[in-house]
């Protein structure tokens, strides 16, 4: 008798194990079909955002940080002084800017905020030497970029300016319209307020981040 009952004890238990491993199993196949929804939902928002990124990446082009001209870069093997031409523009004297942000949309319509654009060099040294200034976009490779302009603003006592306008082609006749993305670009601070024309006195420097806005 003492066996019978032992023996019914027994099914009862491996019966409420039985009960226990099955709900155990089910909530945990519960939760791991919820952390794997939570996991490609997740993936899902990851990869939305970086196609935003993307999108505006390639409907926008900036540039953070601004270089001053360096004149002369080295000397020609008939010993001539080497100037640093950049895309076929000449350079100006020694210039120096302490900030620059620019954002090209995909429409050509370009903003510019530059700081501290003085003289470095001369008796004007730390002035503006009453210039005006335009910026100019190239596109391509050196020989064959494509070259987008402005007409130019004039530059404050402290050689700050600011520049919100479209980008024309520089040659206007058989000249492409501004497409982006803009290949190898470069982005010239020139003097003057004429399209295609002047020195350059401070280069862009291409941003890695999103925009400039």
């Amino acid at each position: 008798m003492k066996y019978v009952l032992r023996t019914l004890s027994n099914l009862r238990y491996s019966k409420e194990n039985e009960v226990k491993n099955t709900r155990n199993s089910k909530t945990w196949n519960g939760a791991a079909a919820r952390n794997l929804r939570l996991g490609l939902l997740l993936a899902l928002s990851v990869l939305a955002l970086t196609s935003m990124s993307f999108a505006q990446n390639a409907t926008t082009l900036s540039f953070q940080g601004g270089i001053g001209v360096i004149n002369v870069i080295g000397q020609n093997n008939d010993a001539t002084v080497r100037f640093n031409l950049v895309r076929g523009v000449n350079p100006a004297g020694p210039w120096r800017i302490a900030s620059l942000a620019a954002t090209i949309q995909a429409d050509g319509h370009i903003s510019v905020v530059g700081r501290g654009l003085l003289l470095a060099a001369g008796e004007g040294i730390g002035t503006n030497a009453g210039a005006s200034v335009h910026a100019t976009l190239f596109c391509g490779a050196a020989g064959s970029a494509t070259a987008f302009d402005e007409n130019g603003v004039k530059l404050d006592a402290a050689g700050n300016f600011a520049i919100d306008d479209f980008l024309t082609p520089v040659q206007p006749t058989g000249a492409v319209s501004f497409v982006l993305p803009c290949e190898s670009p470069v982005l010239l601070i020139r003097s003057g307020a004429k399209p295609g024309q002047g020195v350059w006195f401070a280069a862009g420097i291409p941003s890695t981040g999103l925009t400039a806005n």
